[in-house]
C-alpha cells in the first residue's frame, strides 16, 4: 500500500511540475562563419543544399525525401519519412529576406505531432557572418511532462550545434 501511495505522490508531483512549465518553448544556437551571407544563404533557402550540413540527413540513409513546390525560397517544401530516429514530417519555407532571414514552418507527424517555426538569421559581424538558428512553438501538456525528464534545449540544441558546425565547414570551403 505504501508503494502505491508513494507512486501516486510522485505522479502528482510530476504533473504539478509539468503544469508549471511554459506554454511555449524555444531553442536557439549561433555560430560565426567566415563567409559572406550571400554564400551561406543558399545553403539554407534551398532544401537541395541541406544534405551538405543538416544534422539529421545522415541518421537514416534509407530516409525517403520528397521536394516539391518552388525550387527554393517561399513555397519550397521538404517532406521526409524514415526510421523512428528521424520520424516523419514536413518543412515549408514561408518567408525570406535575402540574404539575412529564412522562416520555415516545421511540422512533425511521427513519432510525435508538433507544429513549430524555425528561423535562420544571418548578420554581418567583423569578418564573419553570425548565423542564428531558432526553433520555437507551443508546448502542449504532453511535451511539458516530457520536459520534466528531458531537457529539450540540450537535446535539440546539440543537433543545432552540429548542423551549424557542418554549415560552417560547407560555407567556408
Amino acid at each position: 500500500m505504501l508503494v502505491i501511495v508513494a507512486m501516486l505522490v510522485v505522479a502528482i508531483v510530476v504533473l504539478i511540475m509539468a503544469a508549471m512549465r511554459p506554454n511555449e518553448f524555444s531553442v536557439k544556437r549561433s555560430i560565426g562563419i567566415r563567409a559572406p551571407a550571400e554564400r551561406i544563404f543558399p545553403l539554407i533557402v534551398d532544401f537541395r543544399q541541406w544534405p551538405a550540413w543538416s544534422p539529421w540527413e545522415k541518421i537514416d540513409p534509407n530516409m525517403k525525401r520528397t521536394l516539391s513546390g518552388a525550387s527554393s525560397g517561399p513555397g519550397a517544401v521538404y517532406e521526409w519519412q524514415g526510421s523512428s530516429k528521424v520520424g516523419q514530417g514536413r518543412m515549408e519555407i514561408r518567408e525570406v529576406a535575402r540574404p539575412s532571414k529564412v522562416v520555415i514552418q516545421l511540422d512533425f507527424i511521427k513519432p510525435f505531432e508538433g507544429h513549430n517555426i524555425t528561423e535562420f538569421a544571418l548578420a554581418p559581424s567583423e569578418g564573419t557572418t553570425d548565423v542564428t538558428w531558432v526553433m520555437h512553438g507551443p508546448s502542449p501538456f504532453v511535451s511539458k511532462v516530457m520536459g520534466v525528464f528531458v531537457d529539450m534545449d540540450r537535446m535539440i540544441g546539440k543537433d543545432f550545434e552540429k548542423g551549424l558546425a557542418q554549415m560552417k565547414v560547407a560555407a567556408e570551403a
